[in-house]
């Protein structure tokens, strides 16, 4: 997930990255996910799993990386940096700067290690400083509570001005997906609502990829 260089007289379009549901029944979720992944471009896809045990979590994992990996997309794991290695993962998405700080070094450098949750600058500029691949700015707590979005632009926004490191911005819909896009994300990451979407995960993606093109430059 590097970093996109920019072009002369357009920014390159941010990629998407995919925020899977709870997932207990991996064969039964295969499926549905590669139906996603094929309607639009996806850098990177985030594996969250229902708990379990170690052995249960593994064999998810490995049921749904070749849908991931064989189309050259990172799967990543929510947390869970124990297994990643034995699940086959590209690497790990860390929630908050204390559960990255005792993390990145089992993954780096190795495997990506990336940190969302991150509540100040302060905090995000320390993740970048300690080897973070990339930065997540406005994905929702366990609770669904997120900031402002007002807020998660204007982080995303001084990321962006300041730091060469990918930042990731999290798009409840597909209106703030446009709207990360103008603030400067590197990556859009979706996911909640995009899988109970009537029309289907696959179709809502088609219109939220049809929303990331950056504006031109001057």
């Amino acid at each position: 997930m590097a970093k996109p260089q920019a072009a002369a007289s357009q920014r390159p379009a941010p990629r998407l990255y995919l925020v899977t549901p709870l997932v207990e029944d991996a064969a039964g979720f295969a499926g549905t996910l590669g139906k996603a992944m094929a309607a639009a471009d996806v850098a990177a896809v985030l594996l969250r799993l229902k708990p379990a045990g170690e052995r249960d979590l593994i064999n998810r994992a490995k049921i749904l990386a070749p849908t991931v990996q064989g189309k050259d997309v990172a799967l990543l794991l929510d947390g869970m940096t124990e297994i990643a290695a034995r699940a086959g993962a590209d690497g790990a998405h860390l929630t908050g700067l204390e559960a990255f700080t005792v993390a990145v070094d089992t993954l780096k450098p190795a495997r990506i290690a990336g940190c969302g949750g991150l509540k100040t600058r302060d905090d995000a500029m320390t993740a970048g400083e300690r080897g973070a691949d990339y930065v997540m700015f406005g994905e929702p707590k366990p609770d669904g509570y997120r900031p402002s979005f007002d807020a998660i632009i204007e982080r995303v926004e001084w990321w962006a001005e300041v730091f060469q490191i990918p930042c990731v911005g999290y798009a409840a819909t597909a209106q703030e997906a446009a709207a990360l896009v103008a603030a400067g994300a590197d990556f859009v990451a979706v996911g909640g609502g995009l899988w109970d979407d009537p029309r289907g995960a696959a179709a809502a993606l088609v219109e939220i990829a049809s929303l990331l093109v950056p504006e031109r430059v001057p």
